[in-house]
């Protein structure tokens, strides 16, 4: 994929512009210690220091093959990590796996300037996608992936991990939305540029799904209720999806805003 000079300087600008204001120095994982520090992290979020969400060694196997790991640095001590591998199709998409910052954190703007700094780098290396997936039920996700930095889902995947006995996802079905974030596309172009944001109003042709307002409180307090929110979100926005809706949208009060595909025949 080529991609114009001007497009990469902006690109560029806007991470730095956020690392500054996040102050934070994001920079990729250089050697062994780093490395190590990166899993402390992931298990400081993630809980599982028996069984960390990746391994020391593969960490260094990604590095070596030129992959995206970098870290989020307030002076020396890691607050942010975030980790990518090259997707289908081979090294015009990179698939972003792993993304956190230190508990205690939110609100400073860590995790936007490690997605600006991603999407410099991927567009410096000529790949105009990058993808990931969120837990649908995780409302701040979503306005974050969806509305913040302007990806949008493609796919519902039922419980794509399996139970994940850890101390976000609590042993719950692991339901993801995968997202795409098409880095020179109109929409998000608005979001990196900190342009507002025109929501949609909505409409005949589309319909709404709610999401609890804390999925984590709730998960913590009342795993039953935490399950039956599982359940009720699934059986709504899965078969919009697969049968053509898109979301095009998130409110932490209303929910996924999808856009129901138009009867066969219709125009617009």
């Amino acid at each position: 994929m080529s991609i114009e000079a001007s497009s990469l300087d902006v690109a560029a600008d806007q991470a730095a512009r956020w690392a500054a204001k996040a102050g934070v120095v994001i920079r990729e994982v250089r050697d062994l210690d780093e490395a190590h520090a990166v899993i402390d992290l992931l298990v400081g979020i993630w809980g599982r220091p028996e069984n960390p969400l990746i391994t020391v060694e593969f960490l260094r196997a990604l590095t070596m093959a030129g992959n995206y790991v970098v870290g989020a640095y307030d002076g020396d001590r890691l607050i942010g990590v975030c980790i990518g591998f090259h997707a289908e199709p081979a090294a015009r998409t990179l698939h972003s796996h792993i993304a956190g910052v230190a508990p205690g954190l939110a609100g400073r703007g860590v995790g936007t300037a490690l997605k600006l700094h991603q999407r410099a780098w991927a567009l410096a290396r000529g790949i105009g996608t990058i993808e990931w997936t969120f837990d649908p039920l995780v409302g701040r996700n979503a306005y974050f992936n969806i509305v913040k930095l302007g990806a949008l889902p493609v796919e519902y995947l039922p419980n794509f991990y399996g139970a994940m006995h850890d101390a976000i996802n609590g042993g719950d079905d692991t339901d993801r939305l995968l997202v795409h974030w098409e880095l020179l596309s109109p929409r998000v172009l608005a979001a990196c540029s900190g342009a507002p944001y025109k929501r949609p109003a909505g409409g005949p042709s589309s319909r709404r799904v709610a999401a609890p307002a804390d999925i984590e409180a709730l998960r913590a307090g009342d795993a039953a209720a935490a399950g039956a929110w599982r359940r009720r979100l699934r059986g709504e926005l899965e078969p919009l999806m697969a049968s053509g809706g898109r979301v095009v949208d998130f409110d932490f009060t209303l929910g996924y805003l999808v856009e129901l595909p138009r009867p066969h025949g219709e125009t617009s």
